[in-house]
């Protein structure tokens, strides 16, 4: 049984100049949500696949609590908001034992595993008192951002509720809700969440490389074909962010098969440039927040002397 909750390492690189970190989305998990289903094959730390592409990265993985309920219950902003803490603090955890706060970051999130991880961003941008300052190290670090099916303007509820009870049966595999109307006023509850958290990020996205994907193919939930995320809401036309299809339904747009299943290379080719590129930009903004930080302590210790 997997390490379903925590960091988890997967690949470890010689001398690794990148941490490569994947958070998966509702109803996901850490290993999962990367592996075919039929093949069992994992892409994050398959020798053959990622690890050959990109041999000079350390591969993680993060796990939390992804049960349906735990986001779109009345209180789905403060689950969100908890679960980015963790992210955090177990992300600085590992790399103050690796030695390696100020490694480059690079996120790959699938569906609200996105979400997770701007809120996370948000949380540690502003952690720059003397005593929690490691932790503003996850924004500092963090070069680029990829989001598979990430609904950043939420979902659609009003076509989530013509197709009835078997598209809820099809999302909630274990039938936690007893109603339609529970999880669709989750739903709509959940939406202004996932709004308020990009309104949020909205100011930082300048820091970091973007790369919006959005599903291709419909979902089959039975008696009716429908994208979860569509197109607007998990690729939305921003400035100098990056935008791209993969021909899968919203489940398997993070899964592949092998180096040549579709829309392998585009994903690996994104993160092999943000690996290349990540180091020296890396270490410029590390130099910018350590003036940043120690003008700041500066400001303190002078306004105590008043």
């Amino acid at each position: 049984m997997e390490n379903q909750f925590g960091i988890q390492e997967v690949f470890r690189g010689d001398d690794p100049i990148v941490d490569i970190v994947a958070v998966h989305g509702l109803n996901g998990g850490p290993i999962k949500t990367w592996t075919t289903t039929q093949t069992q094959k994992f892409w994050l730390a398959d020798k053959d696949m990622l690890p050959k592409n990109i041999s000079n990265a350390r591969i993680l993985t993060f796990g939390y609590d992804a049960a349906v309920t735990s986001f779109f219950g009345r209180t789905s902003s403060d689950t969100i908001l908890q679960h980015a803490h963790t992210l955090v603090a177990e992300l600085v955890a590992d790399r103050q034992l690796e030695g390696a706060l100020d490694r480059p970051i690079i996120f790959v999130c699938h569906s609200l595993g996105g979400i997770i991880v701007k809120r996370a961003l948000v949380y540690s941008a502003s952690r720059t008192s003397k005593l929690i300052q490691h932790l503003h190290s996850i924004f500092v670090s963090t070069y680029a951002v990829l989001s598979l099916g990430t609904p950043h303007h939420g979902s659609d509820t009003a076509k989530l509720a013509s197709t009835g009870r078997k598209m809820i049966d099809a999302m909630v595999p274990s039938k936690i809700f007893d109603t339609d109307g529970q999880l669709l006023e989750a739903l709509k509850e959940g939406s202004e969440t996932l709004q308020n958290v990009t309104d949020m990020f909205a100011p930082l996205m300048k820091n970091f490389r973007i790369y919006f994907f959005w599903e291709q193919e419909k979902t089959d939930f039975g008696a009716t074909r429908k994208y979860v995320v569509k197109e607007h809401s998990a690729a939305p036309i921003l400035d100098d962010t990056e935008r791209a299809g993969l021909p899968y339904d919203h489940c398997n747009m993070c899964k592949f098969e092998s180096r040549t299943a579709p829309g392998y290379r585009l994903v690996v080719a994104a993160l092999m440039t943000y690996t290349l590129n990540a180091p020296s930009t890396i270490t410029q903004r590390w130099i910018r927040a350590t003036e940043m930080l120690k003008a700041k302590r500066a400001t303190e210790a002078a306004e105590l002397m008043q």
